[in-house]
């Protein structure tokens, strides 16, 4: 590791970190995220002079980012205050703001996080904004969100237990379903450096038991039978076929 830099996580801590509740069953789609994220990640964060300093954008209770860089200070806003114990407890600093107006200084952040987060912002060409206004030069803006144009393919035999895409995409905050590369490169100006899908199509199926609406006992039994097919798409996953999702990185 070079002077003067933070280094990431290794991949095995980073994953066995995985906050999601039964991380191999229910939890798989954010250990599927979290590797994605982990694969376009820089190796280490370059920082000058000071402690390398990460801002997550809505990052919620889940904390990814000091997981992904132990070594950073990070720093969590989120419009809702009601996770500040969360980041309280995580060692993390917490600030109620609104992505679409940062309350911080332009250049003030080694990396910035919007992980799962554009989707919900009905003006995301603000939050982009403001993101690449507090990222230093030389940083990096880490992001992920859902494939515009990728449909899980098991919803439409497991509609009768799952529900129809459009009213979980309301109860998940969805302001639009997603993306295309392109249109985050609109966003941020250009082309990602760098990105990795994750939810396949094999190991969708446990992303649909998940969140289906199936008792406790009835996912374990669905888990079982769908065990083969997922753990194939897990272990063959390489983050450059089609996925679900994407995280992207862009250097600034």
């Amino acid at each position: 590791m070079a002077e003067g830099s933070t280094a990431k996580s290794a991949l095995r801590s980073f994953l066995a970190q995985n906050p999601f509740p039964h991380p191999l069953t229910d939890g798989l789609f954010y250990r599927e995220k979290m590797r994605a994220i982990h694969r376009t990640a820089p190796s280490a964060i370059c920082q000058r002079g000071h402690q390398a300093t990460l801002l997550e954008i809505g990052g919620g209770r889940s904390g990814v980012g000091q997981l992904l860089f132990p070594g950073a200070a990070v720093t969590n806003c989120d419009i809702d205050p009601a996770f500040a114990p969360d980041a309280a407890r995580a060692g993390v600093t917490f600030v109620c703001g609104d992505a679409r107006a940062l309350p911080f200084n332009d250049a003030s952040f080694d990396v910035v996080t919007m992980f799962d987060v554009l989707e919900h912002i009905e003006d995301d060409a603000a939050a982009a904004r403001e993101a690449l206004r507090v990222v230093r030069p030389g940083g990096v803006i880490l992001v992920s969100c859902p494939d515009a144009d990728w449909r899980y393919p098991h919803h439409r035999f497991l509609r009768p237990i799952a529900g129809d895409e459009a009213v979980l995409m309301a109860e998940w905050g969805h302001v639009r379903r997603g993306y295309t590369p392109d249109d985050l490169a609109r966003l941020f100006g250009r082309p990602a450096d760098a990105r990795a899908s994750f939810i396949n199509a094999r190991s969708a199926i446990y992303h649909d038991i998940a969140f289906s609406r199936l008792g406790r006992l009835a996912k374990v039994v669905g888990y079982a039978l769908a065990a083969p097919i997922a753990l194939i798409g897990y272990l063959a996953d390489r983050g450059t076929g089609k996925g679900a999702e994407t995280a992207y990185r862009w250097h600034a």
